[in-house]
């Protein structure tokens, strides 16, 4: 069964005492045989998905997780004939080395486990109480992740097996595109496809412009500001890039990303001009959503602005992308080029108003279900 308290999976010694089964001669099976097998009590499960994390930062370890992350169709959508040999051949013999130093700079050593997966297991500690507090014992919260562990196949089953007849996958990004959302939902179905008793199911849509998800960003902006002895000359929100071609083949990411941007400016009551929208981790040859962040905080800099702030709303917690590439990559360019000041804001992570964001985008989507 499942552990509504530990996530993990166990399975009882003495079925017989497992409150969450329905022996013959209980409930709906009061006319079942009496060798007929116990079933489980009807639940309902929330599955969260995060993008993934290698589980070490040792050379295989980051080879089998960039491996799975780059061979993803919807990240890397070039032929395989053409991009395998190139990544089997070239960029796997040498990306893990230069990726697994980076992990290793924000590398969670005390748990040995990576920022992403220490925040989103207390994500989901956080919202798992919220429910519990509301909804009881037959609402369960789990996460899994889209590449590397815990996987998605491991935790669609293990939901099946402690009973939930329900599942509302809940992918981790404000902002829909084909490289996060959909591949996540992809995994999603997959994993479904091995199911002899499929549950119901619901997909959480992206939620960029959500009231109390900018209410959270706001939040996180001035909490930031207060802490500062001069407030910055610019606000940079760096989102995670995408190559432009997938903006002109119908991908909302773009124009989802500069609405939150909009939407976080007005609640903050900032006049036009005040809040830049770049993009980040740009990858491979061809153009990308522009500006680039580690450009533009450069030409800042050379434009006079030396105070900046940078905050990344399109990650739900922060990982290598923003306490690895931001706080040291980009905060160096800006640096180089003349700045003085750079404040990284960061990602919402498990702070009460982004749980509380999370829990009422739960509950909204799990209306009709819940008694």
């Amino acid at each position: 069964m499942l552990d509504a308290k530990t996530g993990q999976t166990s399975t009882p010694a003495d079925q017989s005492a497992d409150p969450t089964l329905i022996q013959p001669g209980q409930g709906r099976l009061a006319h079942a045989p009496a060798d007929h097998p116990p079933v489980r009590r009807p639940r309902i499960g929330v599955l969260l998905a995060n993008l993934g994390t290698p589980d070490n930062y040792d050379y295989w370890s980051m080879r089998r997780y960039l491996n799975e992350f780059l061979s993803d169709k919807r990240v890397v959508d070039y032929a395989s004939w053409k991009w395998q040999p190139l990544l089997q051949l070239i960029i796997l013999t040498k990306r893990p080395f230069s990726s697994g130093a980076n992990y290793k700079l924000i590398w969670n050593h005390d748990r040995n486990e990576s920022p992403l997966l220490t925040i989103t297991k207390d994500q989901t500690a956080a919202i798992a109480k919220s429910i519990a507090d509301r909804h009881g014992a037959d609402v369960i919260v789990d996460f899994c992740m889209r590449y590397g562990n815990p996987s998605t196949d491991s935790k669609v089953r293990a939901m099946v097996e402690a009973g939930c007849e329900k599942v509302l996958f809940f992918p981790l990004y404000p902002h829909y595109a084909g490289a996060t959302s959909a591949t996540a939902n992809d995994q999603f179905f997959r994993a479904l496809m091995k199911e002899k008793r499929q549950p119901a199911v619901r997909t959480v849509p992206e939620y960029f412009a959500h009231p109390l998800y900018i209410e959270a960003l706001a939040k996180s902006v001035t909490d930031a500001y207060a802490a500062l002895d001069q407030k910055p000359d610019v606000l940079v929100a760096s989102y995670h890039g995408m190559p432009k071609r997938y903006l002109m083949q119908g991908d909302p990411y773009h124009c989802q990303c500069a609405k939150t941007s909009r939407l976080l400016r007005e609640k903050l009551g900032w006049e036009k001009g005040s809040i830049d929208t770049t993009f980040q981790s740009v990858f491979g040859p061809e153009e990308w959503l522009k500006p680039y962040t580690v450009e533009h905080v450069a030409e800042l800099a050379r434009q006079g602005k030396k105070r900046i702030a940078v905050m990344a709303p399109a990650f739900s917690a922060d990982c290598i992308e923003t306490l690895e590439e931001i706080n040291g990559e980009i905060r160096e360019a800006f640096e180089h080029a003349g700045g003085e000041s750079f404040t990284y804001i960061p990602c919402l992570n498990d702070s009460p108003a982004h749980i509380d964001a999370l829990v009422a985008i739960i509950e909204e989507n799990l209306a009709g279900w819940l008694r």
